[in-house]
């Protein structure tokens, strides 16, 4: 089942302030690039309670961005203490509040100590906060509700260009194994200082946990494969261990070719470079299915 967000461009700039509601969900979320922030930031809403995210340059080339997470029972008043401190040099931000004006002190630091755990989990993004801030003690039926508003600040993220959310490892629901793959789902690259295992979810495809590649790398390596492994060091998801390295937990990777470069040190086709336990290629196999569906 869809979703449908309602996005308004508050000064008809695409690039400006704007904000995003979700339909039947209590909250709003608004989105300001720096510059703008004080063109907003006066508006009744943002005298409410509420979380928000700042985002900056990241310290670290191997990122994509820099991240702050904060509440405040006054969102305007912490915002623009922001502005003034030299040490916040963010270049956006997005805020949530709520509509219902529901949202209690309690409330905005359950939602801001979560929302720190799961970037910190996700390893996609450098995370200016130095702790994660405890959780609030809340009732069952309230934590229910925060998480259901914490879902759809998942959903709003991406919308304004936040990533930081999104896991660069695969995130077992409810801490249960991978689920059991057929045989043609799972897929195997072996070589010198190679010998891994990857498995194709809705999530992407998973390199998984005790998997090894390749230290040595070749020209063909690019500056995005160099970034991308760098990363992975740098987040602890793999271990360099001599002439290999080796996956401490399961990788997600958006495209095989992806997942084979990092492994092998050298720009590799994917769908060639994976097979499966009868020494088919991914492309093979692919070919074969779609030749079937189509008879």
């Amino acid at each position: 089942m869809g979703k449908k967000l309602t996005v308004y461009l508050i000064d008809e700039n695409d690039n400006g302030p704007r904000t995003i509601e979700i339909g039947n969900w209590s909250g709003k979320a608004f989105y300001s690039p720096r510059a703008n922030l004080l063109q907003i930031i006066d508006r009744p809403e943002f005298s409410k309670p509420g979380v928000y995210i700042l985002k900056s340059d990241p310290l670290d080339d191997s990122f994509n961005e820099r991240i702050y997470i904060g509440e405040a029972e006054k969102i305007s008043n912490r915002l623009k203490q922001h502005l003034k401190d030299a040490d916040k040099d963010f270049k956006e931000v997005v805020a949530f509040i709520s509509k219902d004006e529901l949202l209690t002190k309690s409330h905005i630091k359950y939602i801001e100590s979560r929302l720190v755990a799961l970037a910190k989990e996700a390893k996609n993004s450098e995370i200016d906060n130095g702790n994660t801030p405890t959780e609030s003690s809340l009732s069952e039926a309230d934590i229910s509700d925060m998480e259901y508003f914490i879902n759809q600040i998942k959903f709003i993220l991406p919308v304004v260009g936040y990533s930081f959310l999104v896991p660069n490892i695969y995130i077992r629901k409810n801490n249960n194994a991978l689920e059991t793959t057929t045989q043609e789902s799972e897929y195997y690259a072996e070589g010198k200082n190679v010998k891994a295992r990857l498995i194709e979810t809705s999530e992407g495809f998973i390199i998984l946990k005790g998997s090894i590649g390749r230290t040595e790398t070749g020209e063909s390596f690019s500056k995005s494969d160099e970034k991308l492994r760098h990363k992975l060091l740098e987040t602890g998801i793999i271990k360099i261990e001599g002439e290999y390295f080796k996956f401490l937990e399961d990788a997600t990777f958006s495209s095989l070719s992806a997942a084979a470069n990092i492994i092998f040190g050298r720009s590799t086709s994917g769908p060639e470079a994976w097979k499966d336990r009868n020494g088919k290629t991914y492309k093979s196999i692919q070919e074969k299915n779609l030749t079937t569906a189509s008879t």
